[in-house]
């Protein structure tokens, strides 16, 4: 078992962005939600991707491209394994979680949704997973039902199991807030939308790079990442499907790739996972995607969870003892996100001094509006952790805000 405080050295070397000074000031990344950063071995696979094995994937008569396929096939195999799915044929490339989500609205929901019918959100979902489902809804006729939830960041399990009815064709929600930090038990959400007959799709956009997933063992019908978010490149992101439901769901969009036989008269579609790929894949993307997994289990996703939780419940704890400071999600399961605010400085002023103190966190709404409306607020302060960040760049944290409000008191 690999102790990340004790070799934290090392894995920061691994990550050349992070030697960058930031106004003369070492940079303290806590932007981590939002992406992180890159280490040196997924830099030299994209490098290595263009300078030694740049051909179009699946055109198998030279010898550039039969390398580029198998890369990528490859880097297909690693995510399945990764997330312990059943085949690699359930793993479909994407540009990341937005079009992922954006693939089943509109091919699950071709399929499977009609007027009247219903899908199930959250209140605390970023906005990927909220309008791509209105869009379907008004497409359809069909109607958004949504799980509130209370101050503390939890949602209420006892109203979502009011809302499932024989009218309801899915449910989507996070695995963990990119506002609040939450863990919704997904499992349990899982086994009652299954019990009433109703596909769930997951976002895991903030969770694959924190904790261990099992699509098998959650069973979830749907499961969507991005790989930005996990040490990989931008760009490529990760939807998971059950065959059963990928089989019977319609193309989300028509062009090379997906097709098996094309005329005027009739186009046949492509086997899985190709009928969900049109056009040239992220070929690099995937090959670079498969090296920032690589990386995540070299370390271990499990010694990365324990790390991490102990830097947040510090973080946590150090910030608490700010006077003035609110901090926005206080569930008993939560990952690396603390958002927050101080008293009398908007987010915004807060976070640019901040960055010339060389600390880079979020500010704004993080793209999950209705859980500011529930605060009555409209913006917060977000530092977000990962496997690199450190207990000193916590004090730093603390100290800055406690320079920036004493400058405004």
């Amino acid at each position: 078992m690999m102790d990340i405080k004790s070799n934290i050295a090392a894995i920061r070397a691994d990550f050349p962005i992070l030697d960058t000074e930031v106004y003369k000031h070492p940079l303290v990344y806590l932007d981590n939600a939002a992406t992180t950063q890159k280490p040196a071995c997924v830099i030299r696979r994209i490098e290595e991707g263009y300078s030694r094995h740049n051909a179009n994937v699946h055109r198998w008569v030279h010898f550039l491209s039969q390398v580029a396929t198998e890369a990528h096939e490859a880097a297909r195999q690693t995510v399945a394994s990764f997330l312990n799915a059943a085949s690699s044929s359930e793993i479909i490339f994407t540009r990341g979680t937005t079009e992922a989500v954006n693939l089943v609205a509109f091919s699950f929901g071709e399929k499977f949704v009609s007027a009247g019918n219903e899908i199930i959100v959250s209140e605390m979902e970023h906005h990927s997973n909220i309008v791509p489902w209105q869009l379907l809804c008004q497409r359809k006729g069909a109607r958004l039902r949504v799980i509130p939830f209370d101050d503390r960041g939890d949602l209420d399990l006892s109203v979502y199991e009011s809302l499932i009815n024989e009218k309801t064709k899915l449910v989507a929600v996070a695995q963990v807030s990119n506002t609040l930090g939450t863990v919704n038990p997904v499992s349990e959400m899982i086994r009652t939308a299954h019990a009433h007959g109703v596909p769930v799709l997951i976002d895991g956009a903030q969770a694959v790079q924190h904790i261990k997933v099992d699509v098998r063992a959650l069973d979830a019908d749907f499961y969507v990442f991005s790989g930005h978010k996990i040490y990989g490149p931008a760009g490529v992101g990760v939807l998971y499907g059950k065959e059963k439901w990928l089989e019977q769901m319609p193309p989300y969009q028509g062009g090379g790739e997906m097709i098996a036989r094309v005329s005027f008269e009739k186009t046949t579609f492509n086997e899985l996972p190709y009928k969900f790929e049109a056009g040239t894949p992220d070929f690099i993307g995937s090959t670079a995607l498969a090296e920032a997994i690589r990386y995540v289990e070299n370390i271990g996703i499990e010694n990365i969870h324990a790390y991490e939780s102990g830097l947040l419940a510090y973080a946590t704890q150090q910030l608490s003892q700010i006077e003035g400071l609110r901090i926005f999600g206080q569930s008993a399961n939560k990952e690396s996100v603390v958002s927050m605010q101080v008293d009398r400085i908007h987010p915004y002023d807060m976070g640019t001094l901040l960055d010339k103190l060389g600390i880079a966190l979020r500010t704004g709404h993080h793209c999950a509006e209705p859980v500011m409306a529930h605060y009555g607020i409209d913006s917060t302060l977000r530092a977000s952790f990962a496997l690199y960040n450190t207990f000193e760049e916590v004090d730093a944290l603390v100290a800055g805000i406690r320079k920036v409000k004493t400058l405004f008191e």
